[in-house]
């Protein structure tokens, strides 16, 4: 059974105010420096394309690795001590790291700066993890599509700002993303009021649910959850064909430079957003989760199958919505998993959520990465340079096979249409000031449905 929800204050709609401000804040600045870090490798090793793509892999590689052992600590933490704490040591850190890599001279200490970014960004599990203190579960996926929408409106500033900034030095985007990291902090200590209350919390902390392999225990436990997770495992490691070689695919193959590449990504960011803050509103109430995933999936195949592809530039761009479009399977299956897990466990879900993801990015830039210069390598066993996007379309087909068999064995519970639109709209009321949405207008909610 899930706690009662925490009644409607001034302090809840601060709250939400600052998830929804800091999740936006933190991928603006983490968009800032997409376009020009891959650069900034070529420029300290002094080598080739090739060369910075296995170098940025690693880079990767080491950044993923540190948010897979350190999510499931933080959600660990925040299930015992709260979740305010976490999330802003989490936003100082980051502030603190980006100011290191902004003066490194060397590659080996922005290695280790990346690294720390890992650890620090591990707090995204957490503030999952406070929209699910906060909401009740039947109006969770609309916050969770809220929370994508504050994703999609960081990466439509930020990309561009860091190709545009790139243009002028290869490191000021360093200097303006810890800006905003600081920002972030010094707004959270003055706003950010406690979403888990100590009644709620666990009486202790275990080393147990803090290592990442303990955490993934947890998904074991919730065979229904287990197998939506195997999804979000593949999605996100699909992800990583983008993540490992977008900005040296791109230059390789269509002469992008850091401003083309920061504006194409601030486009990705614009059709995610308005995939998120609308069409997840418009549809979830006619199609309901399970409709949505298995529409979502298919879409974002056609996305990296035109990715990996086209050899002019225009058709490559005609991907881009088609891969946005598969975020209409994100916020469902999220909320979908909440739903089946304890209330006090659910910063344990999201931290071990986060450590899949994490692991994906363990193997997922060296593979597509290393796939991306072999085939571009006089030693290809043929020349395709799209061939980390090619994976990526059969893995995701592969996601869609298991989701199609995942949720027809999750119940929903029904519930009260009206009541439930009435509370998402009060839901987007909170939010509306920051994300642009319109309070008289419905967010989504999940309805009961029959299996498709």
């Amino acid at each position: 059974m899930d706690s009662a929800p925490i009644p409607a204050t001034s302090h809840n709609k601060a709250a939400l105010a600052f998830i929804f401000v800091t999740v936006m804040l933190d991928m603006l600045a983490f968009g800032i420096i997409i376009p020009v870090l891959p650069h900034l490798v070529v420029q300290l090793i002094g080598g080739s394309i090739a060369q910075a793509a296995v170098w940025t892999s690693g880079f990767a590689t080491l950044y993923m690795l540190m948010q897979f052992v350190f999510s499931p600590v933080q959600g660990t933490l925040s299930d015992r001590f709260g979740r305010r704490t976490v999330i802003l040591i989490s936003s100082l850190g980051l502030g603190v790291d980006f100011i290191v890599m902004a003066i490194t001279p060397v590659l080996w200490l922005l290695l280790i700066g990346r690294g720390i970014s890992g650890i620090c960004a591990a707090s995204f599990s957490t503030a999952n993890a406070y929209i699910a203190d906060i909401v009740p579960k039947e109006k969770r996926a609309a916050a969770f599509g809220a929370l994508g929408a504050a994703f999609g409106v960081g990466f439509i500033v930020g990309p561009a700002l860091g190709g545009f900034l790139g243009h002028y030095s290869v490191r000021l985007p360093f200097w303006v993303a810890a800006a905003l990291s600081l920002a972030n902090f010094c707004y959270g200590f003055f706003v950010l009021p406690e979403s888990l209350p100590p009644e709620r919390r666990t009486k202790r902390f275990d080393w147990s649910h803090a290592n990442p392999f303990g955490a993934l225990v947890l998904l074991r436990r919730y065979p229904q959850v287990f197998a939506l997770a195997t999804v979000f495992f593949l999605i996100n490691l699909a992800q990583f064909s983008l993540n490992a070689t977008y900005v040296l695919y791109t230059d390789y193959r269509y002469g992008w430079g850091p401003q083309a590449v920061g504006y194409t990504l601030a486009f990705v960011g614009l059709c995610s957003g308005l995939v998120q803050a609308v069409l997840v509103r418009q549809l979830m109430p006619k199609l309901g989760e399970r409709r949505m995933i298995m529409i979502g999936l298919p879409l974002c195949v056609v996305g990296y199958l035109l990715f990996g592809l086209s050899s002019v530039s225009w058709l490559f761009l005609l991907g881009i919505p088609f891969l946005c479009m598969g975020g209409l399977a994100g916020p469902p299956a999220q909320a979908l998993m909440t739903q089946q897990v304890d209330p006090h466990e659910q910063g344990r879900l999201q931290g071990a959520l986060t450590s899949l993801a994490s692991l994906a990015g363990i193997f997922g830039p060296a593979l597509f990465a290393n796939l991306f210069a072999l085939f571009i390598s006089d030693h290809a066993p043929a020349h395709l340079p799209g061939i980390a996007f090619v994976l990526a379309a059969l893995l995701l087909i592969g996601a869609a096979v298991i989701a199609s068999y995942a949720i027809r064995h999750v119940h929903i519970a029904p519930h009260p249409a009206s009541s439930t639109k009435n509370a998402v709209a009060a839901l987007a009321g909170e939010l509306s000031p920051l994300a642009g949405t319109v309070a008289s207008e419905p967010l989504p909610t999940d309805q009961p449905e029959s299996s498709p």
